[in-house]
């Protein structure tokens, strides 16, 4: 994990002296998973979001992602005239079937939402987008101009599966419902979801941890330095706040959650991305999920500024945020605006805002980061050839590879040797 610009928090509650078994979570409910479903939960944050369709998916459909191998529909393979007939009648006779024609609603909606959003979108289904298959586009990212760049995507993705297959692992009913359903999980209503195409600055992305209905704590979603950041993190995260207090706080159905946001210049705005579960499956990114779970609740932050140290009030009244920060910047408010926030009338025990990590500049990974992202999700072509020649070949196969990863780890050595 990178290292982190991080700022104190209260001591983190006492962990008994045996070792952790399993993270202390409290039961992941099945409604909890559904509420986290794109469907669920868009259509109460609509003007929240970037443009999205969610598409309702048929039976026909979902069994077409499950099954085995990638068979793409027609539309881009041209088609012979009755004068070449013979040419491309061998041809044709070994094509899979079009698979679109027992979903050709769906196929036809997807056409239209692509042609709607100007020619491009990024697909994702309840849960989860195909970022583990963006090596199979020819773009390298979730860009897509057509159907079948989605289905190519959607197929190859083990996070796709995982939305199929396994949306419900290690959850518990729900205590309201009754006890004859607790042997089996709930129908997923699966949608797929399909947004205009934007190019989002990674630096500008933040996951934000909610606990009983108070936000914990916040960091990049990019591991990587990005040095604009840090004089911006008060700014950030009080509109963060204020956002949270405003639209997510008392409207979302759970109390603990996790919502990732992208604030684009001139950083005035936040855009809610997605809502996930509180639960293991949820990569925390700059913390762990014992120490968010050990975490206490935010009653002050201190940060380092220079060779100051400063403490930053916030209430958690959203319209106090914007003077807060004017205030922080050295504008000046109206004396009515500036009570609000500073108010001599402010109890000891006011609420303070959530720690904020940012990957620090020194750290030599936000540099060096040479895997691939979801790189554990793919294979090289090699090892599938090789395993498909048998124990020899697959044998003689890793003895290269063993000798590949040598010389890489030789190449870095003598690269950081030259670095200093």
């Amino acid at each position: 994990m990178p290292l982190i610009e991080s700022e104190s928090q209260p001591p983190a509650t006492p962990v008994a002296d045996q070792p952790l078994e399993r993270l202390p979570f409290p039961p992941v409910t099945y409604d909890h998973i559904l509420h986290c479903s794109y469907h669920h939960w868009h259509p109460k944050y609509r003007t929240l979001t970037p443009k999205s369709r969610a598409i309702p998916l048929s039976a026909p459909f979902v069994s077409y992602l499950r099954a085995d191998g990638i068979v793409l529909t027609a539309e881009d393979v041209p088609h012979a005239d009755d004068e070449n007939d013979d040419t491309f009648s061998e041809d044709s006779a070994d094509e899979e079937p079009d698979p679109s024609t027992e979903w050709k609603e769906i196929h036809s909606q997807i056409k239209s939402t692509i042609s709607e959003f100007g020619g491009k979108v990024t697909p994702k289904l309840n849960w989860s987008a195909p970022k583990d298959a963006t090596w199979m586009s020819a773009t390298n990212d979730l860009e897509c101009r057509t159907p079948n760049d989605i289905y190519l995507l959607l197929k190859s993705s083990d996070f796709i599966t995982h939305d199929l297959e396994h949306p419900f692992d290690e959850c518990v009913p729900s205590p309201a419902e009754p006890s004859t359903s607790s042997s089996s999980e709930p129908s997923v209503p699966y949608h797929l979801v399909l947004r205009k195409y934007v190019n989002f600055n990674p630096s500008l992305e933040f996951r934000c941890f909610v606990r009983d209905r108070v936000l914990l704590c916040i960091c990049q979603r990019d591991q990587n330095h990005f040095d604009f950041l840090f004089p911006m993190r008060d700014a950030l995260r009080s509109r963060i706040q204020a956002f949270f207090d405003e639209k997510l706080k008392d409207t979302f159905p759970d109390p603990s959650f996790v919502f990732d946001v992208y604030m684009p210049p001139p950083h005035q705005r936040v855009w809610l991305v997605d809502i996930n579960p509180w639960a293991v499956r949820t990569d925390p990114l700059l913390f762990s999920w014992l120490e968010i779970l050990q975490m206490k609740d935010p009653i002050g932050i201190q940060e380092e500024d220079g060779t100051q140290e400063q403490f930053v009030r916030l209430s958690l009244n959203g319209s106090n945020a914007a003077a807060l920060e004017a205030e922080l910047d050295g504008e000046s408010e109206s004396d009515s605006d500036t009570d609000d926030v500073l108010s001599d009338e402010a109890e000891d025990d006011s609420p303070f805002l959530p720690e904020f990590r940012l990957v620090k500049r020194d750290d030599p990974e936000a540099y060096a980061f040479t895997t691939a992202q979801y790189s554990a999700h793919k294979l090289p072509k090699e090892v599938v050839d090789a395993s498909l020649t048998g124990p020899g070949g697959m044998g003689e196969f890793l003895g290269q590879w063993q000798d590949i990863l040598a010389k890489q780890a030789q190449d870095s050595d003598t690269d950081s040797n030259d670095g200093h």
